[in-house]
């Protein structure tokens, strides 16, 4: 399995604690500032991307001393620097497991953005692949069908948004649906695992489901 990661320029106080130690399988990729926190945290990306217009000159030459692949991007683009991320994840890169991390926190529309960008047509046939990772949550994405999600060992809760109208049925969970029917995009939150995983089943759309825990 191949897992590309990528550190976008969300605050580096929401990521988790294995980002302190680096001890993250696979290799990254770097959007705008964060190839820079990647640098100095002694990963090199095998690309950076971005408009680069957080960083100054300075900054942008320490990037350019360490990272050979480097895609510069006019800011008005169509497509969001994370959007440009993930396809080159897929597409050039072939990643099995697309973790994102630093996309949380900081400018809210930039977290919805990068929280809906699965429910875009165009990476339907990889939604299963994106993993949205910080210091609290864990949030991946589902197509239709029979789908299973296991317990992360620091994890408590377990939440399942339907993103759009859909049939939903969640089984070996504190709380269970039987085919029910959710009408629009709707958030089932605090719900918790029985087992080490739970089962679950929809039939129409993209399902989120979040595993989580609180801060300390």
């Amino acid at each position: 399995m191949k897992t590309i990661n990528l550190l976008l320029c969300g605050p580096t106080d929401l990521w988790p604690d294995e980002m302190n130690s680096m001890e993250i399988d696979g290799e990254w990729i770097g959007v705008d500032r964060g190839n820079l926190w990647l640098i100095e945290k002694g990963k090199t990306p095998i690309i950076a991307i971005g408009d680069f217009d957080s960083m100054s000159s300075d900054e942008q030459k320490i990037v350019s001393s360490h990272v050979s692949d480097i895609r510069t991007f006019d800011p008005h683009k169509d497509y969001t620097d994370t959007q440009l991320a993930l396809t080159i994840a897929d597409q050039e890169l072939n990643a099995d497991i697309i973790n994102i991390y630093g996309a949380t926190g900081g400018r809210i529309d930039h977290f919805i953005s990068n929280f809906l960008m699965a429910t875009e047509p165009k990476y339907k046939s990889i939604v299963h692949k994106i993993r949205i990772i910080d210091k609290q949550n864990t949030i991946t994405y589902y197509t239709p069908g029979d789908g299973k999600v296991v317990k992360e060992d620091n994890k408590h809760y377990l939440a399942f948004i339907p993103l759009n109208q859909m049939n939903l049925s969640i089984y070996d969970a504190e709380y269970t649906l039987d085919n029910h029917f959710v009408p629009r995009a709707f958030a089932y939150s605090s719900n918790q695992f029985v087992t080490n995983e739970c089962n679950f089943w929809f039939d129409e759309g993209i399902l989120c489901v979040i595993q989580s825990k609180d801060q300390k």
